[in-house]
């Protein structure tokens, strides 16, 4: 396909007004491309049926049955780097082109890491929620220096990389864990790989950034929990999955987690359509994954973001200028940043 022949279809799908503009403003208006602010399983399929190259963000669930519903489609162009949303085995199967996008916002998540870890280290959630009713009393808001302390590292991709670097500011000691671990760039960075128990046995704040797969979900259970140190702080910016949340409840109890920074959380899609619960499309799954999420956010040791890591100005800016780059590499013959 090149951009001179009539394009059946390009969706977008969950994008915001000025994403539209600033997507339009790329030169997508001569593929005829359609915009729709909602995931894939809230529009109407029929009105994209005949879509050849599809772009969604991370709460479309293109599931076989769903992408069954699309028989021209070609390529999907997912606006993350994460794609465990797609049903990759279909997509191999049907011939189905799928791009991601590698590196945008590194440095964006680790910077919202760091938030997280200073809010909690600080108290600083407390101490708003205090302030605000006229209260500027102390007591009960004694934070802690980072400088001197040890932060674990579960995850040394571009964004671990980054929460390292960050981490060597604040004087930190760092220790990660990686099933590829990289010793050239532990050295020149000044820090040291462990074993995943050693690492939770000595970090003051465990932080996570591994992908979720098969083999890393609940990458974080109850023996893990166990084993780290009594008062450690969780920081989770990669994927809520990698999380047991009942074994976290259980620890952020027992006062072995002293604090959680969670910008994702196992199971979020429920909370953002909790309305279907009530539904014939009721699953209890779900629901229990609904309860317990608001249990953690009922919690004063435990601050929730709604999966905004990624989300400033720039980090959103080059997520759409490599996806357009992508599609336009498809088009062109000579796909790039390709998972499929």
């Amino acid at each position: 396909m090149t951009p001179d022949r009539a394009v059946p279809g390009i969706v977008f799908l969950e994008v915001e007004p000025w994403e539209q503009t600033f997507l339009t403003a790329r030169g997508l208006a001569q593929w005829r491309a359609q915009f729709y602010p909602d995931e894939a399983d809230r529009i109407v399929l029929e009105r994209i049926s005949d879509a050849e190259i599809l772009s969604v963000f991370i709460y479309s669930d293109l599931d076989a049955a769903l992408l069954n519903r699309l028989p021209n489609l070609k390529m999907i162009a997912t606006r993350s780097t994460g794609f465990d949303h797609i049903d990759t085995a279909f997509c191999r199967r049907k011939g189905i082109v799928v791009c991601n996008v590698p590196t945008y916002g590194a440095n964006t998540v680790a910077e919202h890491a760091f938030a997280l870890i200073l809010s909690l280290s600080r108290r600083i959630y407390q101490a708003r929620a205090r302030t605000i009713h006229g209260d500027f009393s102390f007591q009960g808001l004694q934070g802690f220096d980072l400088m001197g302390k040890v932060l674990g590292v579960i995850g040394t991709g571009q964004i671990g990389r980054h929460v390292i670097r960050i981490a060597n500011g604040f004087q930190m000691r760092v220790l990660a864990y990686d099933v590829r671990p990289d010793p050239s760039f532990a050295e020149r960075l000044g820090f040291q790989y462990a074993g995943l128990n050693e690492l939770l046995a000595q970090s003051d704040v465990v932080s996570l950034h591994s992908p979720l797969t098969a083999e890393t979900q609940h990458l974080m259970g109850r023996r893990q929990f166990e084993a780290m140190k009594k008062g450690a702080l969780l920081i989770n910016t990669a994927r809520g999955g990698l999380v047991d949340t009942d074994a976290l409840l259980w620890a952020l109890d027992a006062g072995i987690v002293g604090g959680a920074g969670l910008d994702v959380l196992e199971g979020e899609e429920a909370i953002r359509e909790e309305r279907e619960l009530l539904s014939s499309r009721f699953d209890e799954e779900r629901l229990r994954s609904v309860i317990r999420n608001h249990i953690l956010l009922k919690r004063e040791d435990v601050i929730i973001t709604p999966h905004i890591a990624f989300n400033s100005r720039e980090a959103v800016e080059r997520i759409l200028n490599t996806t357009v780059e992508n599609i336009q590499a498809f088009l062109e013959g000579s796909a790039i940043n390709c998972v499929i």
